[in-house]
């Protein structure tokens, strides 16, 4: 299933809600592409996602909750990637010479 908070977090001049999948990464990204988020507004575990597409998420087939319940559900799926976790992005190559 998947589920979406409500948009209260601040950046870039907008708010901001998470999306997420209890089920698996897979059904996130498709579910993601259907309502047009681009990948680069996935992050570990959830996509980002403007609070203008909240109410066609929701049309789309998520559950509205809380972020609280997102984390719960990500724990207990198995799915949760803490920063404190994740892989580091490689560093980017410096000019040779």
């Amino acid at each position: 299933m998947i589920y979406v908070d409500s948009p209260v977090w601040p950046a870039h001049g907008r708010l901001w809600a998470h999306l997420v999948s209890d089920t698996s990464l897979t059904e996130l990204h498709i579910f993601a592409e259907l309502l047009g988020s681009p990948r680069r507004a996935f992050d570990r575990d959830h996509y980002d996602i403007p609070s203008e597409r909240v109410p066609v998420a929701v049309w789309l087939g998520a559950q509205p909750t809380t972020s609280r319940h997102i984390a719960r559900l990500l724990r207990a799926a198995g799915l949760r990637r803490p920063k404190h976790l994740a892989t580091p992005r490689p560093a980017l190559p410096t000019a040779l010479g």
